[in-house]
């Protein structure tokens, strides 16, 4: 526990829901629920305007759906959240060269290892500044925490939500964190909340006065150990920049039971396409396959092959998950697959690929001959319809709500709806009015998938100038997202590139004619003071 509060912990406000009602004028002050978005999806982020209706993250989107049927339901779109936590992780590194980042929307801060003063007055400053550069450089909020130690500073990030700071004095530890339910303490899960329960332990004061040995014994040596000196203020732990990931893993759950065999090899075989693309997205190998298998009763089990040395070859991956798989009875239906790879290793064994050369030696004659008779058949992926041809374009059958599209005469939209061969897009920028929304055909030859337009408004010029919203007054579309077509939770790997934008031949908008704003200027963010927007030159981006 250090003397002064010089840990600083950020946490982005509703993160996901909030980008996504930045990006989309028309959601601004509305709940909005970003996740899986089929009668099996989970919800990741609710807007506050959706949790007023109890909604909260892991929530079934089933029972999110009943308990708030007007909310906009969309698909994460991962590409633009990872490009505005750059922005924002950017920002933490100009304060401290330890940043211990916990997710795209989470981190730990060492503000003494910064050169910061450590006095109450000079790290609030510090937080201070740091909220209202993030929102200059994203249109975002978030909250602050700052303690002295990642424990309380997580803690105070939390009572300072929402668009908050809270700065917990050095002494005053115990007295705040005494009345506060034992599910505070990281590391304190449901499981443990009720073992401690049982023992007529329920508040973080209650865990102190039990005793150490008293935890030990209800929850093993390591585990009461750990939570005791937690609970009684003690946490030394320092801020860890550049925390190695354990394992780096993909996962799909299905709209219906899987019992075709065939159809959970292909599956497994995909997954593991999609692992090992983040993997080498990484830069790293592994060494160890792992396979997820939930069906339909919920039961999980886990298999596990471990490989001569690291790889991040897509064959030699496929084919240690296909073996795994092999020996998993899948008869009675599959809810879930999943393929991931742990021992991670910064480099590869190159005598690996000499498996997977060998398997495709091996099936070369048969291939050969199957390609040169035009009998060979591939499988089939989402959004292909049979008798395509190959290298012919495919459309995609299904238009998930939420993400990017692009139609050839009214520019840069999103998809609100879809159903019963039709598509509803609402066509408006984060910098412009509400805009029109218009229908189309599924399969409307000028509608195709777009990519997510940056938060920040680029001068006139640059190359992410997109489209005019179209005009026209606002009505609201038919079968919003509440009614979209259902389809299996979406792929968070499978997005468009991170910052990639409207390309050189876009359209300029209304806004590169006289007149026009000379400097970036952030996106309103939810609930934003049009007071707060930046000077020319505030902008990071």
């Amino acid at each position: 526990m250090r003397g002064a509060p010089t840990i600083l912990h950020l946490d982005m406000d509703a993160f996901y829901a909030a980008a996504e009602q930045a990006a989309k004028p028309s959601l601004r002050g509305k709940p909005v629920v970003v996740g899986g978005i089929g009668p099996r999806g989970v919800v990741a982020t609710a807007s506050y305007e959706a949790r007023v209706f109890g909604i909260r993250s892991a929530m079934a989107t089933a029972q999110a759906r009943r308990l708030c049927p007007n909310a906009a339901y969309l698909t994460p779109r991962f590409s633009l959240y990872r490009e505005i936590s750059e922005v924002v992780m950017g920002l933490l590194g100009e304060l401290s060269p330890l940043v211990e980042p916990l997710s795209l929307d989470e981190a730990f801060v060492d503000l003494e290892a910064g050169g910061v003063e450590p006095t109450s007055a000079a790290v609030r400053a510090v937080g201070e500044r740091l909220r209202r550069d993030i929102r200059a450089a994203t249109g975002l909020s978030g909250s602050v925490g700052l303690a002295g130690s990642k424990m309380l500073a997580k803690i105070a990030s939390e009572e300072a939500k929402p668009d908050g700071l809270v700065l917990i004095e050095p002494g005053t530890e115990l007295e705040l964190l005494g009345p506060m339910s034992v599910r505070a303490i990281p590391g304190v899960g449901p499981a443990t909340a009720e073992t401690l329960r049982r023992a007529g332990i329920t508040t973080v004061a209650e865990t102190g006065e039990a005793g150490e040995a008293e935890l030990v014994r209800l929850l093993g040596k390591a585990h009461g150990a750990g939570l005791y000196a937690l609970a009684t203020g003690h946490d030394d732990r320092p801020v860890v920049a550049d925390r190695d990931a354990k394992s780096v893993s993909v996962e799909d759950t299905f709209e219906e039971d899987l019992t075709d065999r065939s159809r959970v090899q292909t599956e497994i075989s995909r997954l593991a396409e999609r692992c090992v693309q983040r993997l080498r997205a990484a830069g790293r190998s592994g060494r160890t396959v792992v396979i997820k298998v939930r069906s339909y009763d919920f039961s999980t089990l886990t298999r596990s092959e471990t490989l001569r040395g690291p790889t991040d070859d897509p064959a030699v991956v496929k084919e240690a998950a296909a073996r795994l798989i092999d020996g998993v009875d899948t008869t009675a239906g599959v809810r879930l697959l999943g393929v991931g790879v742990s021992g991670l290793a910064d480099y590869t064994q190159e005598d690996l690929f000499a498996q997977a050369a060998a398997a495709a030696a091996g099936a070369a004659g048969t291939t050969a001959a199957a390609g040169a008779a035009g009998a060979a058949e591939a499988p089939q992926g989402p959004g292909e319809a049979q008798g395509e041809t190959a290298g012919a374009e495919v459309k995609p059958r299904r238009w998930l709500p939420g993400l990017d599209v692009r139609h050839a005469e009214y520019g840069a939209g999103w998809v609100q709806g879809s159903g019963v061969g039709r598509v509803t897009v609402r066509f408006e920028q984060p910098w412009s009015e509400p805009g029109r929304v218009r229908t189309f055909a599924v399969d409307d030859p000028a509608l195709e998938p777009g990519e997510p337009l940056s938060l920040v408004r680029q001068e006139p010029g640059a190359d992410q100038l997109a489209d005019p919203p179209a005009d026209g007054p606002d009505r609201p579309a038919p079968g919003g997202p509440a009614d979209a077509d259902p389809d299996p939770d979406p792929d968070p790997g499978l997005g468009p590139e991170r910052g990639s934008g409207p390309g050189p031949d876009a359209d300029p908008g209304p806004d590169a004619g006289p007149g026009a704003d000379p400097v970036p200027r952030p996106v309103p963010g939810p609930g934003s003071d049009p007071a707060t927007r930046p000077e020319p030159g505030m902008s990071s981006r």
